[in-house]
C-alpha cells in the first residue's frame, strides 16, 4: 500500500499527486499539517505524529508498506513511482 503525507496546498504534494493518478496507482492521503515551511500548524496530531517519527517534517513524504520504502522529496518519490509502479 503506498501512503502520501502531504498537504492540499503544497506544490511539491501536487506533483507526488498527479504522477499517482497517471500511473492509475491506489494510495492513501495523510494530511498531518498546512503546507509552508518545516513546522506549518499541525491538523492532524496522529498522522504529524507518524510523519515526524523519522525526525523530519517535511511534505511530502511516501510510505511504501510493500516495500518497507520511506521517502521525502518530491523528485525522489517521482523517481521511485516511475522505476516501481509505471
Amino acid at each position: 500500500m503506498l501512503e502520501l503525507y502531504q498537504s492540499e496546498g503544497c506544490p511539491h504534494s501536487a506533483t507526488v499527486r498527479e504522477k499517482l493518478s497517471e500511473l492509475g496507482a491506489s494510495y492513501v492521503t495523510h494530511n498531518p499539517r498546512l503546507p509552508g515551511n518545516v513546522g506549518g500548524d499541525v491538523t492532524n496530531e496522529v498522522t504529524h505524529d507518524r510523519l515526524t517519527a523519522d525526525g523530519e517534517d517535511q511534505i511530502p513524504y511516501l510510505v511504501d508498506t510493500d516495500r518497507g520504502v520511506t521517502m521525502y522529496d518530491s523528485d525522489r518519490i517521482v523517481a521511485y513511482l516511475d522505476e516501481y509502479y509505471a
